[in-house]
């Protein structure tokens, strides 16, 4: 499977776990096929936005030692939920604390999987 469809996939599986573990998130649709389009937009945000918002904050990452990336990812996680709204297939986030832990949960599954995927394939 291309690398692109596979993180696509992790992505999706990602938002679909901090959805249903994080309290204070709550999803539009419970449908498969909306969680790999928000992944899809969540995906072209990491890729056009973040690196905008890196440059920009640069100071500031500097200055914390990297935990302003914390927010940056914080931001791009509850705006992926706003976007797949307008769309009916997003997410709603209660406040700040939801989509940092959110944004947390993703990272993590999303580390987790692709060190799993990436293993099994140097195995065989």
């Amino acid at each position: 499977m291309p690398k692109f469809l596979m993180k696509w996939l992790i992505n999706s599986v990602a938002l679909y776990v901090a959805v249903a573990i994080v309290p204070g998130i709550s999803p539009q649709s419970d449908n498969w096929l909306g969680f790999i389009w928000l992944a899809a937009i969540f995906g072209l945000l990491n890729s056009i936005v973040r690196p905008i918002l890196k440059i920009l904050s640069c100071p500031l990452i500097i200055l914390t030692f990297g935990l302003f990336l914390l927010v940056i990812n914080t931001f791009l996680f509850s705006l992926a939920g706003q976007i797949g709204q307008t769309f009916h297939i997003g997410f709603t986030v209660d406040g700040f604390m939801s989509a940092f832990f959110g944004a947390i949960v993703v990272s993590f599954v999303s580390m987790v999987l692709s060190g799993l995927l990436k293993d099994d394939k140097k195995k065989s």
